[in-house]
C-alpha cells in the first residue's frame, strides 16, 4: 500500500495543514514550490500571513470546523507575494481525528481548460487519488473506535435501545465500504490497448445500469454500425461510460429520464500530444441526457478533482474518466446547458501507428 508520506510528497497541487488557531503546521513540497519556502521556515506562521485571498474566508473555516464538513471556494485571486495572484480553487477539509485541524488544498488554474490536454490531465487525476486515499485512512481509524465502543455498549443494552447501537455499527459499516472504494480510486493500472469494438462496451454498460442505478431510465441507443475498432482497454471504456450514465442517472428526476447512446466517425478531430506528434481521434462516443445541466460556475473545471454540480457529490468519477481518457490518448469533453448535457469521449483507431497513440 501507498505510504502516506509518499502519497503527500506526490501531491501536485499545493495543501496546506492549519491548526485551531490557522497556523501553518506542514505543507506539502508543492506548496514550498507555490509559496517559494520551505516547510520549516513556514511552520508556526499565520496562513493569512503568507496567502492574500481577495475572499472572507475566516466565516467559512468556522462553518468547516463547527459542521465537520468540507467547503469550496471557487475562483478567488490568491497571492503569495512573489509576483501576480493566481486565480484559485480552494478546498476547506476538517482533519480527521485531528479535532480543529484544517486541510487547505489550492487547486491552480492550471488545470482548468479542455481535458484533452494530457499533461494537466494527470496531474489533477494523482491529487484526487493521493487526497482521497489520505483522507479514506485518517476517516477509517475513529470509525472502528466507534463501531467497536457501539458493539460493547449493545452489550448493556435492552432490545429496544439495542436497535440504536445496531444501526450505528450498520451505518460505521457501510461508510467503511465506501471509503474501501475510494481508497481502490488510486488502483487504476495503464490501459493494455487492443482492438475494441465499442459497441460491445456501450452495451456492457448500458445493461448493467439498467439492472441497477438507471433502471427508472430509457436509455436510447443510436450507433453507427460501420465504426471501425478502437484502440483501447475494453474494461476501463466501461468504466468510463458507467461513470457517465451513473452521472446522468442522478442527474435525472426520479420519475425517470432518457439517455441517448450515440457513436459516429468524424476524421477532423486531432490533438497535439506533448511529444508535438499530431493524434487522430476519429471514433467518437456521445452520452447526452435530458437532466437539468451544469451549474454555470463549474463548467470549466468540471473535470477538476473535487468538483461537483451535485450535493455531497465528490467530483472524483469525472477526475477518473478523464485519467482514463488521457491514458488511452484520447479526449473527453462536455457541454452542458438546461434539458441537455453531452459528454463526448474521442480515441484513435486501432490501426493508429503505436508511435501517435501515447
Amino acid at each position: 500500500m501507498i505510504g502516506e508520506e509518499t502519497i503527500w510528497a506526490s501531491l501536485p497541487t499545493p495543501v496546506l495543514i492549519l491548526d485551531e488557531n490557522d497556523l501553518i503546521t506542514q505543507i506539502n513540497p508543492a506548496a514550498e514550490a507555490f509559496l517559494m519556502t520551505s516547510s520549516k521556515s513556514v511552520a508556526g506562521q499565520p496562513a493569512w500571513n503568507r496567502l492574500s485571498v481577495d475572499a472572507s474566508l475566516e466565516e467559512a473555516f468556522v462553518r468547516a470546523r463547527t459542521h465537520n464538513t468540507p467547503l469550496f471556494v471557487n475562483d478567488v485571486d490568491v497571492g503569495t507575494g512573489q509576483g501576480a495572484p493566481v486565480q484559485c480553487n480552494l478546498h476547506i477539509a476538517p482533519w480527521a481525528g485531528q479535532p480543529g485541524k484544517m486541510i487547505l488544498h489550492i487547486a491552480t488554474r492550471e488545470f482548468a481548460g479542455r481535458i484533452g490536454q494530457s499533461q494537466s490531465v494527470n496531474r489533477a487525476a494523482k491529487s484526487a487519488i493521493g487526497m482521497a486515499e489520505m483522507l479514506a485512512h485518517e476517516i477509517k481509524n475513529p470509525l472502528a473506535g466507534i463501531t467497536g465502543a457501539a458493539q460493547l455498549l449493545a452489550m448493556t443494552l435492552n432490545a429496544e435501545d439495542r436497535e440504536l447501537t445496531d444501526l450505528i455499527v450498520s451505518e460505521s459499516r457501510r461508510i467503511v465500504a465506501l471509503l474501501d472504494q475510494v481508497e481502490q480510486f488510486g488502483n487504476v493500472i495503464a490501459p493494455k490497448l487492443q482492438p475494441v469494438n465499442l459497441h460491445d462496451v456501450l452495451d456492457r454498460a448500458r445493461r448493467s445500469a439498467s439492472l441497477g442505478f438507471a433502471a427508472h431510465m430509457q436509455i436510447v441507443k443510436q450507433y453507427d454500425p460501420s465504426l471501425p475498432m478502437a484502440a483501447g482497454d475494453a474494461d476501463q471504456l466501461v468504466q468510463v461510460v458507467l461513470n457517465l450514465l451513473k452521472n446522468a442517472a442522478q442527474a435525472a428526476d426520479p420519475s425517470g429520464g432518457k439517455i441517448l447512446l450515440r457513436s459516429y466517425y468524424e476524421h477532423s478531430l486531432r490533438v497535439r500530444r506533448d511529444s508535438g506528434v499530431d493524434q487522430s481521434l476519429p471514433l467518437h462516443i456521445e452520452v447526452t441526457d435530458d437532466g437539468p445541466g451544469l451549474p454555470p460556475d463549474i463548467q470549466g473545471d468540471v473535470f477538476e478533482p473535487f468538483i461537483s454540480g451535485r450535493e455531497n457529490g465528490t467530483g472524483l468519477g469525472l477526475a477518473l474518466a478523464a485519467k482514463i481518457m488521457s491514458d488511452h490518448g484520447g479526449w473527453i469533453e462536455m457541454n452542458s446547458v438546461p434539458g441537455r448535457t453531452v459528454v463526448k469521449l474521442s480515441l484513435p483507431r486501432a490501426d493508429t501507428p503505436p508511435k501517435e497513440i501515447g
